[in-house]
């Protein structure tokens, strides 16, 4: 079984900075992919950022220049920095990995989500 964690999560001003983290657990033998989607009420849910196994980060345009993704693959974690926080960032946070548990199987795996909200 594996498992991915969320926190960080919470209420923050516009223009505010908010650090999300996201742990994977369980069988794990090397991961991928792993990064952050989002799903503001009523809106399909939306890439925001992905780290691949080197370290490499690719961000959606709506969120360049204020977040930043980085990963301890040593702890199987990933960060994310969000400055200069708008009110439009306001979503449930989704952890996301590409994994294997195996030599021969690997799989898309999310995590419960973490509500980001900004407003004054």
């Amino acid at each position: 079984q594996v498992e991915l964690v969320e926190s960080g999560g919470g209420l923050v001003q516009p223009g505010g900075s908010l650090r999300l983290s996201c742990a994977a657990s369980g069988s794990i033998a090397s991961i991928n992919v792993m990064g952050w989607f989002r799903q503001a009420p009523g809106k399909q849910r939306e890439f925001v950022a992905h780290s691949t196994i080197t370290g490499s980060g690719v961000y959606a345009d709506s969120v360049k220049g204020r977040f930043t993704i980085s990963r301890d693959n040593a702890k199987n974690t990933v960060y994310l920095q969000m400055n200069s926080l708008k009110p439009e960032d306001t979503a449930v946070y989704y952890c996301n990995a590409l994994l294997a548990t195996s030599a021969l199987r690997r799989d898309n795996y999310w995590g419960k989500g973490t509500l980001v909200f900004v407003s004054s």
